[in-house]
């Protein structure tokens, strides 16, 4: 046994689970390649700055959660808490907007560090798939993320999550809300810590999970009463092309999500057989982040899915991913010609495409056997000293049990022609 173990609120994938997670990571992505999103990828840790200012200083990400390490060359660098301020500040530092098609639509994959308490649904290290579209200000596109996030949940099978949709106005309306807010929330009970974030950013304080907070903030103004005409619009036509779509929503006046980036349409995906971690995944557009990191105006929109929690979405409506077979023929010698041919044929059968495996070591045929019905295979290619003088190997169906003898520069044909 190993004396080391994953750190707290990590985890391993291991076969056969981490097929699940291929298969979700896929099925989220495919709507966006698509759609015409292309991958990126950007370093697992960036600059503490980076995130003090997209993210919001104020954030729980920033103060509490961050993994915030100095180099030894005196650089302050922190592993990335979420996937949005790094797409955008690789982005520009490419110019991708400078190519003259916007707005960039960007897709990603990867894992994510945050320290938090760790619980089931709840990791400090977890995988999002996530999609930005950058520089266009346009209710299409926040319309275009919401549905193919919604296609994507429905690919897997998911038929019990919610999508909860509301609007967090613009530069222009959203400060005479925020008056508003903070004189409402300093009539209140709270904490010193929760009484810092009115002055600083009151809008979280309506995010606040607690019992003893979300009781005081019944009556609390509503966003929605403090719209401008344009933010009005805008989230109409939204509302009007998701609906058209056939995907349906709820509107959530209290819905502001974690970041301090986020303007006009946010949104977030949840799922009732998850308990309090409910949330699969959520966005929105982010029309000042570019400016915030020291860019030019761009107005973009996007979203992250939680891979683990879509998993555990999936295990509690006990919907069954159609997985691929990890191997379909398994090949068994018996003496050294036999491995000779064999592992040729292996070889040429994973050439055409055909999951192929082989024993190895060695194993006489009970212990080889038992290594085929292991893998799953769907057939077996056994052939001794004696089949081989025949030019012959023996074929044996592991639904069925049928075995068959079949020409050794056959076999690969056969094969192909049976497994389609």
């Amino acid at each position: 046994m190993s004396t080391f173990k994953a750190p707290k609120g990590t985890y391993d994938l291991i076969p056969p689970d981490s097929a699940k997670y291929l298969a979700v990571r896929e099925a989220i992505a495919a709507p966006l390649r698509n759609s015409g999103y292309g991958y990126i990828e950007t370093p697992g840790f960036e600059s503490v700055e980076l995130f003090a200012r997209g993210v919001g200083e104020s954030t729980d990400i920033v103060t509490k959660e961050m993994y915030a390490f100095e180099t030894k060359g005196g650089d302050k660098l922190a592993l990335r808490p979420e996937g949005t301020a790094s797409v955008l500040r690789a982005a520009l530092e490419a110019n991708l907007h400078k190519a003259g098609n916007l707005p960039v639509k960007l897709w990603y994959s990867g894992s994510y560090y945050r320290y938090e308490r760790p619980q089931k649904g709840r990791y400090r290290h977890f995988s999002q798939v996530g999609a930005e579209a950058i520089g266009a200000e346009d209710p299409a596109l926040d319309a275009e993320l919401i549905i193919l996030a919604d296609q994507a949940y429905r690919s897997l099978g998911l038929t019990n999550f919610r999508i909860l949709l509301n609007s967090l106005g613009d530069q222009e309306c959203r400060p005479v809300y925020r008056a508003a807010l903070q004189d409402f929330l300093r009539g209140l009970a709270l904490d010193e810590d929760t009484r810092r974030r009115i002055e600083i950013n009151p809008l979280r304080v309506l995010d606040d999970k607690r019992e003893a907070v979300q009781k005081q903030l019944t009556g609390a103004p509503l966003l929605r009463d403090y719209l401008c005409d344009a933010c009005k619009a805008y989230h109409e036509e939204v509302r009007e092309l998701i609906t058209a779509a056939g995907v349906s929503f709820e509107d959530d006046p209290k819905l502001v999500r974690g970041l301090d980036y986020y303007t006009r349409t946010t949104f977030e995906f949840v799922h009732d057989g998850l308990g309090s971690q409910s949330a699969v995944g959520g966005g929105g557009r982010y029309d000042g982040l570019s400016e915030m990191i020291g860019g030019p105006a761009l107005p973009s929109v996007g979203w992250a899915l939680g891979v683990d929690r879509t998993v555990l979405a999936l295990e509690a409506e006990g919907v069954e991913l159609e997985l691929p077979a990890s191997t379909s023929v398994f090949a068994v010698p018996l003496g050294e010609e036999a491995r000779r041919v064999l592992f040729a044929k292996v070889t040429e059968l994973r050439k055409l495409g055909v999951a192929a495996d082989f024993s190895y070591g060695g194993k006489g045929l009970k212990g080889a056997m038992k290594n085929a019905n292991r893998s799953g295979a769907r057939y077996t290619i056994v052939a001794g000293e004696r089949d081989l003088a025949e030019g012959v190997v023996q074929l044996k169906d592991m639904e069925s049990g049928e075995q068959t003898a079949v020409g050794v520069n056959e076999i690969v044909a056969e094969l192909e022609a049976r497994l389609g």
